[in-house]
């Protein structure tokens, strides 16, 4: 992110919370659908690496450790908005 004219790394819930919530939205404009709780369709196929996102399997968060698939440090992994919007057009 840019603060003040500086590049910044930050993270954790009060960063990705807001950024979900706007994808979710621009998700639910794009298919004219309401999705309620989503997780059911992202965890779809349960821990294992999900379509419409990128599997992080490196780093640490200090206490979990990245890797193959689901992982307690970085879930499913980064979303993919284009990869995600596909999916969720396929199951319309």
């Amino acid at each position: 992110m840019r603060v003040d004219g500086k590049d910044m790394v930050i993270g954790g819930t009060s960063a990705v919370a807001p950024l979900w919530a706007a994808l979710v939205a621009r998700l639910a404009q794009a298919t004219n659908r309401r999705f309620g709780l989503i997780q059911p369709l992202l965890y779809q196929n349960g821990k294992q690496p999900a379509s419409g996102f990128h599997d992080i399997t490196s780093g640490s968060n200090g206490s979990y450790h990245a890797g193959t698939g689901w992982d307690p440090c970085t879930g499913l992994g980064s979303p993919d908005g284009s990869a995600l919007l596909a999916l969720l057009q396929a199951k319309a």
